[in-house]
């Protein structure tokens, strides 16, 4: 039976799911990306760079226990709704997302982030026109998952449109990415890159690829991650043998002249939580 998506009980789950998911993201790092700084950290050989990978963990340490967000830069809300067939999407779902938001801003409490993009006016409350972000796919659970994205690693993202012909080159433009942003997105840092689809459809691929698991890479992966490690930037720019935690590539079908490659640059701080929605 269909659900009624205007029922008013629907949509404050929803909202109270939006909230925990945001509080559960901010306060706590999800156990394969604190793992992967672990590992980061006991590997590492360079004193400094250590030293600011153990800085790193005791922050994480101390956000959990003081029940505070992990950055100050809390972000902007990015939120990816899964649906089951037997709930339709509607304004309602949308209102009630945002409304989770406006809650986790003065609950958690989160930085106010979201402003006009020219006037700069803040709405006070992270929300705006077409903000949060909500993206929509059809799944088995009714979840909302959540991916607060901060300023500094979304600034130097990138994406090109490459020739079909140069394949070979997408771990160079991937590598230079991060020669480009050197310490400014805060590494060490996840790389999520969307290959294909359309132009839009590669921004998309690359951020939603920040959602998978970062303890596993397969050899393309790998082989882009070692490159990146190879420049020697370093945690927080200061050198050492990790610049990235992990690269995570997703792909689509693309037009047979075309060759988009987007490059989306997550800090550290790799904040993703998702929360069922009571029905």
């Amino acid at each position: 039976m269909m659900v009624n998506p205007a029922d008013p009980t629907l949509s404050s789950e929803l909202a109270d799911a939006t909230e925990r998911a945001l509080k559960e993201a901010e306060i706590r790092l999800p156990p394969d990306v604190l793992a992967a700084l672990r590992r980061a950290a006991a590997a590492e050989r360079d004193e400094i760079a250590r030293q600011e990978l153990t800085n790193i963990l005791e922050n994480i340490t101390l956000a959990g226990e003081r029940q505070v967000p992990i950055c100050q830069d809390t972000g902007v809300p990015v939120v990816y709704l899964t649906l089951p067939p037997d709930v339709p999407f509607t304004p309602a779902l949308n209102d009630a997302v945002r409304e989770g938001v406006r809650r986790a801003t003065a609950s958690i409490p989160l930085r106010p982030n979201v402003v006009d993009p020219l006037t700069r006016k803040n709405s006070g409350d992270n929300t705006g026109d077409d903000m949060p972000a909500v993206h929509v796919t059809p799944g088995v659970r009714f979840e909302v998952t959540v991916l607060p994205k901060g300023a500094g690693s979304e600034n130097v993202s990138r994406i090109g449109m490459l020739l079909p012909s140069q394949a070979k080159d997408i771990p160079r433009f991937v590598v230079e990415t991060m020669l480009i942003a050197g310490g400014k997105p805060c590494p060490p840092v996840i790389l999520g890159v969307g290959i294909g689809g359309t132009f839009d459809t590669a921004a998309a691929l690359a951020k939603e690829a920040l959602l998978l698991p970062v303890d596993t890479m397969d050899p393309y992966e790998q082989e882009i991650c070692d490159a990146v490690n190879a420049l020697g930037i370093g945690p927080m720019g200061l050198g050492g043998d990790t610049t990235a935690l992990a690269v995570k590539v997703k792909r689509a079908g693309c037009h047979t002249a075309s060759l988009p490659v987007a490059v989306n640059v997550q800090c550290w701080a790799c904040r993703r939580a998702t929360v069922e929605v009571k029905r």
